[in-house]
């Protein structure tokens, strides 16, 4: 067949012979790309491929003290200025993919491994959770930095403050000066944070440490593991009077101050089972509960045939708060301890709240 298309007359065009015999062009083009014997040109020694002398110099070239650690295109650049040309960039790159070393070619770090945050609280001030917050304000791209406090067991907020700046130094005066209102004890407290800038600061560790504060970080990129904290964040961004933007400083503490008594004091929390966080910071809740079960038992008495599933059962407050939950063999193997926190007064005067004003 090859030799009928390529004794055709000059003419008489490729298509239309392949036309006329009913065959594929891709099939000419392929058996005219094999030699006498029928092998095909794919497999055989290119005339303008480098000799086997010219790529030993190349990836010597390459590999060498100076140009190891640089990309095919810095030092084609660089040898070219030199006055020496060994072969195009792309020549380069294709000697690097047959080696497998196409890609970075700088030392890089081993991939780190962090061990996953397992907190678990079974009382107030055993384990604190924190984070800090943007507040946009009236000028663009200026914002206050809002740090926030919490108590894992009753989700309490134990401090706050308000700064036009974040730093480890507002860090630190914040736990110094909540520790010390809570009457924390060395080596009885937990804080929980991520790994911003505050949190990682070298004396912010060293700070904690000496006051016998045991540390835990979230992983890297894993916001779930700070979760109870951006819970309350979202809760506080998504309150119906949140203004959005702030006009200064002072703005943003007076409607925090707002917020957070009624956070405290007045939010029925759906994690604490409908209770506020200070009934179960406080221990309160017992006494509420009861409240709450003798109306349920009222109302059940008046009306039984609506509690289909029987007498209704105020409900109580987890009892355990766990962060990334362990493991039952973890709970077993773990002490049990008693913490003992001062008692809040019913009273708004007497509420033991913080609010650190710093500029």
């Amino acid at each position: 067949m090859n030799v009928l298309i390529n004794d055709r007359p000059e003419h008489i065009p490729l298509r239309a012979a392949c036309h006329a015999l009913d065959i594929n062009r891709s099939s000419v083009y392929a058996k005219s790309g094999r030699s006498e014997d029928g092998r095909s040109r794919k497999g055989a020694a290119q005339p303008r491929a480098l000799s086997p002398q010219e790529r030993e110099r190349i990836i010597a070239t390459m590999d060498s003290d100076e140009f190891c650690n640089q990309p095919p295109s810095e030092i084609y650049q660089t040898l070219l200025e030199r006055g020496v040309h060994l072969c195009s960039v792309s020549t380069m790159h294709r000697l690097l993919r047959q080696r497998g070393e196409n890609g970075e070619r700088r030392a890089q770090r081993a991939p780190q491994h962090h061990a996953v945050p397992r907190l678990v609280a079974q009382a107030p001030n055993e384990v604190w959770t924190w984070d800090c917050s943007k507040l946009p304000t009236l000028t663009r791209i200026t914002y206050l930095t809002l740090y926030v406090v919490l108590d894992l067991f009753s989700r309490f907020v134990v401090a706050w403050m308000v700064s036009a700046k974040e730093n480890s130094a507002l860090a630190q005066q914040l736990m110094t000066e909540a520790t010390a209102r809570y009457q924390i004890d060395p080596g009885r407290l937990t804080i929980h944070q991520d790994r911003g800038a505050p949190m990682t600061a070298n004396r912010y560790i060293d700070l904690l440490s000496e006051m016998g504060i045991v540390l835990s970080h979230s992983r890297p990129r894993v916001s779930n593991d700070n979760a109870f904290s951006e819970a309350q964040f979202k809760t506080q961004k998504y309150q119906p009077d949140y203004p959005g933007t702030f006009t200064h400083v002072a703005h943003a503490r007076t409607w925090c101050e707002q917020y957070f008594d009624w956070y405290n004091f007045e939010h029925h929390h759906r994690g604490l089972a409908g209770y506020t966080p200070e009934q179960v910071f406080t221990g309160r809740y017992t006494d509420v509960a009861a409240a709450k079960q003798r109306a349920l038992d009222k109302r059940y008495r008046q009306h039984p045939e609506r509690f289909v599933s029987g007498p209704p059962k105020a409900p109580m407050p987890p009892m355990r708060v766990e962060i990334n939950p362990v493991t039952p063999e973890q709970v077993e193997a773990g002490a049990e301890t008693a913490v003992n926190f001062p008692t809040l007064t019913r009273a708004r005067e007497a509420q033991n709240k913080y609010e650190l004003s710093l500029n």
